[in-house]
């Protein structure tokens, strides 16, 4: 009996054990949760992407995700074991019917994987901690820099074959072509831009490079983040007061940190909220680093004028 017992008892602590060694080694979900800067290897060129992960109940991951267009769309299960992640979704843009797949492991705090694309090339990619950029204090701010002077491109870089032009004091640009940056980055700031689209047009003003305001001809629409006055994908305006196509309009935009408020014809439609990520088309996805303020060209013809910024100190 002695004997017997004693075999049982080797057994339930050797079981123990080893159930103590598989949790230990299996990795929580809550170390995966939360929001990531992903950089896609796309050989010649590197893409910005962003990925939310959060808990749904208590088992379920689920998320949202961005890549270098589009806007941010929602994940309805993340798969999450023993370090690895997995989750597809459907296609934006791309007619094809395969979904957009994406694979990775989290190790020593960082992401890494490949992500298969509908078009079914497949990219390496790695990811880093989306920084909080929380401000403990209100901003000072500095001088105000006028950006676009009216006579020519000076301070301005146009991001591919340039259509940008100046006549009459306005930056204009004719028809679809490249998009365009200031030459001088930016941290925290105020933004004051005029601009004006012909019907049916469309563009946005990147804050840091990263984060798009939408401009676009949307009289009369609801005021949701696609369109006029909204953060690409993420932040809804409180109310729509765009003006009609060729009108000029303007907009005020404060960004610390990642609290963005937007007056929009002297209307504020966005007062302090959080900007979650990066939005599509954003020329990069590190967030913590300062960025230029640039335009989209790429969209249809649009006017600006009038670009003033007050950096903080």
């Amino acid at each position: 009996m002695k004997k017997y017992l004693i075999v049982f008892l080797l057994l339930f602590v050797s079981s123990f054990y080893n159930n103590v060694i598989k949790a230990a080694a299996q990795i929580p979900n809550e170390a995966l949760e939360g929001r990531w800067d992903i950089t896609v290897n796309m050989g010649s060129s590197r893409a910005p992407s962003w990925l939310e992960v959060r808990h749904s109940g208590l088992r379920t991951l689920i998320g949202r995700f961005v890549g270098d267009g589009g806007s941010a769309r929602p994940i309805s299960q993340v798969f999450f074991k023993d370090g690895k992640l997995s989750f597809h979704i459907p296609p934006q843009w791309d007619n094809s019917d395969k979904d957009l797949y994406v694979e990775g492991e989290l190790k020593d705090g960082k992401l890494l994987g490949t992500m298969t694309m509908p078009s079914g090339k497949t990219y390496t990619w790695t990811g880093v901690r989306a920084p909080k950029l929380w401000r403990d204090k209100e901003p000072v701010w500095g001088n105000s820099i006028v950006l676009f002077n009216g006579k020519n491109l000076d301070g301005w870089q146009a991001l591919g074959d340039n259509q940008w032009i100046v006549e009459n004091g306005i930056l204009k640009s004719p028809h679809s072509g490249s998009n365009i940056r200031t030459v001088k980055t930016f941290n925290d700031f105020k933004l004051h831009i005029e601009f004006r689209y012909p019907k049916e047009s469309n563009s946005g003003v990147y804050l840091r490079g990263r984060y798009e305001v939408q401009i676009i001809d949307s009289k009369g629409m609801e005021p949701l983040s696609i369109y006029l006055g909204g953060i690409y994908g993420f932040i809804d305006p409180l109310e729509m007061v765009a003006k009609g196509p060729g009108e000029w309009q303007s907009y005020d935009i404060t960004l610390v940190g990642r609290l963005v408020t937007v007056i929009a014809n002297g209307k504020t439609i966005i007062y302090k909220q959080q900007i979650p990520g990066i939005t599509g088309g954003a020329l990069d996805s590190n967030e913590g680093e300062p960025g230029p303020i640039y335009m989209q060209g790429d969209h249809g013809p649009i006017d600006f004028r009038n670009i003033v910024i007050t950096p903080a100190k």
